[in-house]
């Protein structure tokens, strides 16, 4: 069994890979038969902890709960709550009333609101990734007690003998013991697209980097052929994948422009509230000192006025609808803010492989020594044509039959039929042999079940190539020569080296010098076209060679062709990308394949122009920041590029001061990912880290879904600054009514800090609402993006809300004057200065239902506009309308709000007075209209 003692020092620094498998497993203090005991696993649960990524950087729910107090319109709404508080608890005492601080109750509950709908956006947010992990924790087969069992990935610990296979997840990091034929895909870890082989017996030196670490296994990777046995070296946050993880959580993120804007707009708001408030105060006081106590109650009135207290939960209530129009067009955002930011994204960094393709490897022609082809067909579909020039020469054909029959042999994937659809299981770039070979003619049925494979040599990152040896007498259609035929496919370049023959009908001639520079030509040609080639040869054996001989033994080979390989573009993508580039938004691809490949692939769709400058990743390493930031502007194309490169490239954009979207489905891709302004994470094929520092996840790993999203962005953005321009000059008029109420000499104020409350957060709350569900224009992709710098004022925004005040403001004071006049002469019993107060009150509230109406377009008048494109602002100004008559005719609401019961012509002159203010609006677009200036006002949405 195993020994306990022998674990309590275990060293997670090991250099495991430097150490032979016997080491490794007595080092761990492991047993290659029987595995840890159950006692020993309960032990190192306890001390080592279970194995899962730990998020270190998450805030504890009570700090999320206090942040929400940092802002700095509920700060200034709390100290009004207490002074307002403090002088209704004096004034009660002096009355000998029970204290009831009605306002400052109310304010305190519409700040406590407010922090909690902050604090679940928030929260929810925090939970993603631990939802992500909970959602189901993959099984480990593992070996405890001399018995295989299957256990969750979280419950395997330091020294656990672990089982791979093709399809696996590897778990944890792990030394192998035993590998048949295993290939990692690690694209996840390293950003290398291709499958990597291992080999249980390797012993490689001290220094060697963590790609090329053949004897080991990481966490997060996938197993793509064979199968293998490991020991755990490192779980949760100490594999390679976690210190990624941890790495990530220290990148800082940046306060989106949204974020940004409305912490500009609180400062600004507080700073003229104070500003506001001491002119009132001090000039007041002076003026008569013993109006000080009624120039505070004005102020306190003038201080709620100014804060929008309904807006925070107007632009929540926004983004969150905004998500879910944004899940229908398959993008799912995981922060709120987010899905203003993408209206703003002035670049899209996307990768290529698909996300701008198909991820459908499909050939597309095909060359051999006398027989050129294109190829026809649909996807992974076995059924196509052959488009050629010689289908009618027998020793060309033979050619073709060769190739095929030899790309289906050497090849470890599996062509399958789900439902109506053909899917490849295994690599898709040799996967993509397999229907070729059925579109010539080859059953692959037959062949599977007939072609005995003997011996191998796996695909090796640094070879470039994989070979595969095949009794010949159980190949179909091969001439009778040895009895052994090896296939060796890999990179064209490193083929022909080793070549000396070609095939020639159905002999082998000698390969000459210029066939060798016509066969290099012929494979440039294929890769200018956006294509992936492959170069297959073989050679017939007397006997198999050793299986150290590899470098010996592919050797002399005879070459068969060429096979291009494309994935071709999504069909939505070439539109996807004109409409970037008409809204002003400049895509770029960033791919891991050849220049070639990659700049054939960007022309196609519009990304560049053929010959416009690409950028390798090669070259990316040898420049400096200054070098890279003189030459980003004018680059589209970034090839053979590493996820570290990513990074930089995100960097010396946001330089230039762009607002960068970048994609990415790897664990090293998330760095870049977190840096850029939008984080895009692949839903399908990206990994959960990925998708943590994501803002946003691709659900069907589409270019096309950005932009769509990006659209979406444009229109939420300009219904935020709708519902702003809306309740903001709303609150300019409010403030101005209350602030001119003592220099008329009324004696009494116009708004209670209670029924400004309702008028920010109802009247004016849900006619916001409404507005926030406004269409886009048509022409929405067809501006330029918001400048991320742009104040929340920018645009003729601020003046808009500056005219709309004044006018409310003057119909406000004109209605107040008016109804204070008429209060004075209809005495009864006294003056009551609710009578005045209650018209101020309902004129400034139905005020802004007209207000609602006509600012749902900047341009069109309201009669111009289809009602039943946005039922709900309809809805919300009756709604509002209703619940304004019942605070004034409904008893208990009346004595709750201070009201007046007004008779019928009272309120009558209170809707006329209102409706002045939708006569305005309207009457503004028409003379700017008649100026021709609807083009500048446009700018306002």
């Amino acid at each position: 069994m195993t020994s306990s003692n022998a674990s309590s020092n275990i060293d997670r620094d090991s250099v495991w890979h430097a150490l032979s498998a016997d080491e490794a497993i007595s080092h761990l203090g492991s047993d290659r038969q029987q595995g840890l005991s159950f006692a020993e696993v309960q032990r190192r649960q306890t001390q080592y902890g279970r194995n899962e990524l730990v998020d270190n950087g998450r805030r504890p729910r009570w700090q999320i709960f206090t942040d929400q107090f940092r802002n700095v319109m509920l700060i200034m709404l709390l100290v009004v709550a207490f002074i307002s508080g403090t002088l209704e608890i004096l004034e009660s005492l002096q009355e000998n009333r029970i204290p009831l601080p009605k306002d400052a109750t109310a304010i305190l509950v519409v700040v406590i609101l407010n922090a909690i709908l902050g604090y679940v956006q928030e929260a929810r947010a925090e939970e993603a990734l631990a939802a992500l992990k909970n959602m189901a924790a993959p099984k480990v087969r593992v070996l405890r007690e001399g018995k295989v069992m299957d256990i969750d990935s979280p419950e395997l610990v330091v020294g656990d003998i672990f089982f791979l296979e093709t399809g696996v997840k590897v778990a944890a990091d792990g030394r192998l013991l035993e590998t048949v034929n295993l290939q990692i895909r690690e694209a996840a870890l390293t950003g290398e697209a291709e499958a990597v082989s291992k080999d249980a017996a390797k012993i490689l030196p001290i220094d060697t980097e963590v790609g090329d670490r053949a004897n080991l296994v990481f966490a997060g990777t996938e197993v793509s052929q064979g199968r293998g046995v490991a020991v755990v070296t490192a779980i949760g946050m100490d594999t390679e994948l976690g210190k990624i993880a941890a790495a990530l959580q220290g990148v800082e993120q940046e306060p989106t422009p949204l974020q940004k804007r409305m912490t500009e707009l609180g400062n600004r708001l507080v700073g003229f509230s104070l500003v506001l408030v001491s002119i009132v105060v001090i000039a007041g006081g002076l003026y008569d000192p013993s109006l000080l106590r009624h120039l505070i109650e004005v102020s306190l009135s003038m201080a709620v006025a100014v804060v929008p207290e309904g807006l925070p939960a107007v632009i929540t209530v926004t983004l969150a609808l905004g998500t879910q129009r944004m899940v229908k067009r398959h993008a799912l955002i995981r922060r709120l803010p987010a899905v203003e930011t993408l209206g703003s994204v002035t670049v899209i960094c996307s990768d290529k492989t698909g996300t701008l393709t198909q991820n459908k490897m499909v050939v597309q022609a095909i060359a051999t020594t006398s027989y050129r082809a294109k190829v026809s067909g649909n996807g992974y579909e076995p059924k196509g044509d052959f488009y050629d020039a010689n289908t009618d020469d027998p020793l060309a054909l033979y050619e073709r039959h060769l190739l095929l029959l030899a790309g289906a042999l050497c090849n470890d994937a599996l062509l399958k039929q789900h439902a109506a659809e053909w899917v490849i299981l295994g690599d898709p770039t040799e996967g993509s042999l397999l229907p070729l070979a059925a579109k010539g003619g080859i059953d692959l049925k037959v062949l599977r079940e007939t072609a005995e494979r003997v011996a191998e040599f796996p695909f090796d990152a640094n070879r470039k190539r994989m070979s595969t040896f095949y009794r010949r007498e159980s190949v179909p259609d091969l001439p009778a020569k040895e009895p052994y035929w090896m296939i060796t496919k890999g990179s064209p370049e490193l083929i022909l080296e080793r070549c000396q023959w070609r095939q020639v009908g159905q002999d082998i001639q000698p390969l000459t010098l210029a066939e060798r520079q016509e066969i290099l030509a012929e494979n440039d040609r294929f890769a200018a076209q956006g294509l992936r080639v492959l170069g297959i040869a073989h050679r017939y054996w007397s006997e198999l060679p050793p299986p150290e001989s590899v470098e010996t033994s592919e050797q002399g080979l005879t070459w068969l062709g060429l096979v291009g390989i494309l994935d071709p573009p999504r069909p939505e993508v070439l539109e996807a990308v004109a409409t970037c580039r008409t809204a002003g938004i400049r895509p770029i691809m960033i791919t891991g394949d050849h220049q070639l490949t990659a700049q054939a692939i960007a022309s196609q769709i519009g990304i560049c122009e053929w010959g416009d400058p690409t950028l390798t990743g090669r070259t990316i390493e040898k420049m400096s920041s200054e070098e890279l930031d003189a030459v980003t502007p004018t680059v589209s194309v970034y090839a053979r590029v590493s996820p570290e490169h990513k990074l930089r490239i995100v960097k010396s954009l946001q330089r230039h001061g762009e607002i960068v979207a970048m994609t990415g489905d790897g664990v090293n891709d998330a760095p870049a990912l977190k840096q850029a302004d939008i984080g895009v994470a692949m839903g399908i094929t990206g990994t959960d880290v990925t998708k943590e520092a994501s803002d946003m996840v691709l659900l069907d790993d589409n270019f096309a879904t950005i932009v769509a999203a990006t659209e979406e962005g444009r229109v939420i953005y300009s219904n935020i600054r709708r519902f702003i321009r809306y309740i903001l000059g709303s609150n300019i008029g409010e403030v101005i009514t209350i602030a001119c109420s003592p220099l008329l000499g009324l004696g009494g104020v116009p708004l209670t800090p209670l029924q400004i409350l309702w008028m920010n957060l109802v009247t004016d709350g849900l006619p916001a609402l409404a507005l926030a569900v406004e269409p886009g224009d048509p022409d929405v992709m067809k501006r330029p993006p918001v400048k991320p710098n742009e104040s929340i004022f920018g645009r003729g925004l601020g003046s808009y809300m500056i005219r709309i005040g004044l006018i409310l403001a003057l119909v406000g004071i004109s209605l107040m004057v008016w109804a204070y006049s008429y209060a004075s002469e209809h005495l009864e019993g006294g003056l009551d200065p609710r009578r005045w107060t209650t018209m101020v009150f309902t004129t400034l509230c139905l005020a802004q239902m007209g207000h609602a109406l006509a600012a749902r377009s900047s341009t069109r008048l309201t009669i111009e506009m289809n009602p039943t494109s946005n039922p709900f602002v309809w809805a919300s100004v009756i709604l509002t309308t209703i619940l304004q008559l019942l605070l004034i005719y409904a008893p208990p609401l009346r004595q709750f709000f201070g009201t007046y019961l007004l008779s019928g012509t009272e309120l009558a002159v209170c809707i006329g007075f209102s409706m002045l203010v939708f006569v305005w609006v309207e009457l503004e677009k028409l003379v700017l209209r008649l100026f021709n200036k609807g083009q500048e006002l446009k700018l306002l949405e």
